[in-house]
């Protein structure tokens, strides 16, 4: 069937169609008129994901993929049961007698008319979410006032839902870090108790070592040591050699016996008497009285002159025992010294443990004390991050039934049907609507065609005038 047979049998059929249109649409504007008004109220929530203004911790900026689980999370949480319940509750829904009445004509008495409002909210509440951070709410209902009431209370037990499940959870963080800071403080105590008997005990007041009285001592014995030992080697040297000299006669050459006055007065009382001799010699003799004097003075005075060497090489001796025995006192008091100061350092390593064991309970209360101030705080919060941006208010229009689009698609369906039935219909019986179709369906020559009878202007038309035309 072409567009031209398809017009010609709508034109032929035009009846059918129309009263298959007309009654669509009747049919469409009674029951839009017949059908219950349904208004619908709508809120919008704004919920902020990376601002927490009554928070301690740092907000960060929400990704753009954790953002969108975090609104599908947000949407859960507003169609949940908790919500829901809260509604019921905050509203009073329970104790309206209609809707008591709606319970038993529908539940039959069976279950909690709390419950079975919370479900019939839950359905009807409608959630809308976009890229933005905007939510919103929309809910149906006969009544207008009603419909308002509902979506602002799910916005306000959303809200107050939002508060409750942040501040419950710091609550009872709270009072856990208040359990812990006891026990946390007492630990400190008792680190901080046995340090400072520690120390009282051992007489150990820090656990570094520079500038430890004892580590100067320590280096003072072991510079007085090297002093000693180099002087006891100076003076060994020393005695050997005046020995050797004492044993050569050579004393009168050596240092520390021409430093020695005593000495230096008898060698020059020694060479008064040699010259006085050699004098006495050249005058008297050696056989003369005066001059055996002299040679015999001046042998004792060569005998006093060695006994004063050697005393002074017994002086060297003596200085060079007195040096060693310096060094070997120097030696056990550096022994000593070092013996003391390992022990002291092995104090000093459990005054460390000590110590860290203090720092490490101070880090651990300083934390724990800070969280707890944490938790406090927020646990103390009186509002999060959702805002209601505009309430509902009672719709002046109902949202349904829609009269104007219930007619449109009335008008499209009826039309739509008014074509089938047109089709249908041809289908069925199949008429002569144009020349062709004659053509198409037997094999004969047409001779003429009539058209659609028109009188003249009221005036019948003469019995002599042919009917037909003239033939050629």
């Amino acid at each position: 069937m072409n567009l031209q047979l398809f017009l010609a049998a709508l034109r032929a059929r035009r009846r059918a169609f129309f009263l298959v249109l007309a009654s669509t649409v009747l049919a469409a504007a009674a029951a839009s008129l017949l059908l219950p008004k349904s208004y619908e109220a709508s809120a919008l929530l704004l919920v902020d994901a990376g601002r927490e203004e009554q928070s301690l911790s740092n907000a960060l900026l929400m990704p753009p993929r954790e953002r969108v689980g975090y609104m599908q999370t947000q949407t859960d949480i507003l169609t949940s049961e908790r919500v829901a319940r809260r509604v019921v509750r905050e509203l009073r829904l329970a104790d309206d007698p209609r809707l008591r009445a709606r319970f038993e004509e529908q539940a039959e008495g069976r279950g909690s008319i709390e419950h079975w409002l919370t479900t019939a909210l839950r359905k009807k509440l409608k959630i809308e979410t976009s890229q933005s951070n905007v939510i919103q709410l929309r809910f149906a209902a006969p009544d207008p006032g009603y419909a308002a009431r509902v979506v602002n209370g799910f916005a306000q037990a959303y809200v107050d839902t939002m508060l409750a499940l942040r501040v419950e959870p710091t609550r009872q963080a709270a009072l856990w870090f208040d359990e812990q800071l006891k026990s946390l403080r007492a630990n400190l105590e008792q680190a901080q108790e046995r340090l400072t008997r520690y120390q009282r005990e051992e007489g150990i007041i820090s656990a570094d070592e520079r500038g430890d009285v004892d580590n100067a001592r320590l280096a003072e014995l072991s510079s007085e040591l090297v002093h000693a030992q180099e002087r006891t080697i100076e003076l060994r040297a020393r005695e050997q050699q005046a020995r050797g000299a004492l044993a050569a006669g050579g004393l009168g050459r050596l240092p520390d016996v021409l430093a020695s006055e005593a000495v230096r007065a008898l060698k020059a009382d020694v060479a008064r008497g040699e010259a006085a001799l050699e004098e006495l010699a050249t005058q008297y003799g050696p056989q003369h009285p005066r001059y055996r004097q002299r040679r015999a003075e001046n042998e004792a005075l060569r005998a006093r002159l060695d006994a004063e060497a050697g005393r002074v090489v017994a002086g060297i001796a003596n200085q060079r025992r007195q040096a060693e025995r310096r060094a070997a006192e120097l030696e056990a008091a550096l022994a000593a010294q070092r013996a003391h100061l390992l022990g002291r350092k092995e104090g000093r390593n459990q005054l460390a443990v000590l110590t860290r064991d203090v720092e490490t309970a101070q880090r651990t209360y300083e934390t724990a004390l800070q969280r707890a101030v944490v938790s406090q705080v927020e646990s103390r919060a009186s509002q999060t991050n959702v805002v209601l941006l505009n309430a509902a208010l009672p719709p002046a229009k109902p949202a349904r039934p829609r009269l104007a689009l219930n007619l449109l698609l009335a008008l499209a369906a009826g039309t739509l049907l008014g074509t089938g039935l047109v089709v249908l219909l041809e289908m069925s019986d199949r008429r002569v609507h144009l020349r062709s179709d004659l053509a198409a369906g037997l094999d004969a020559p047409l001779l003429g065609e009539l058209g659609a009878w028109r009188p003249a202007r009221g005036r019948l038309p003469s019995r002599r005038a042919g009917a037909l035309p003239a033939p050629g």
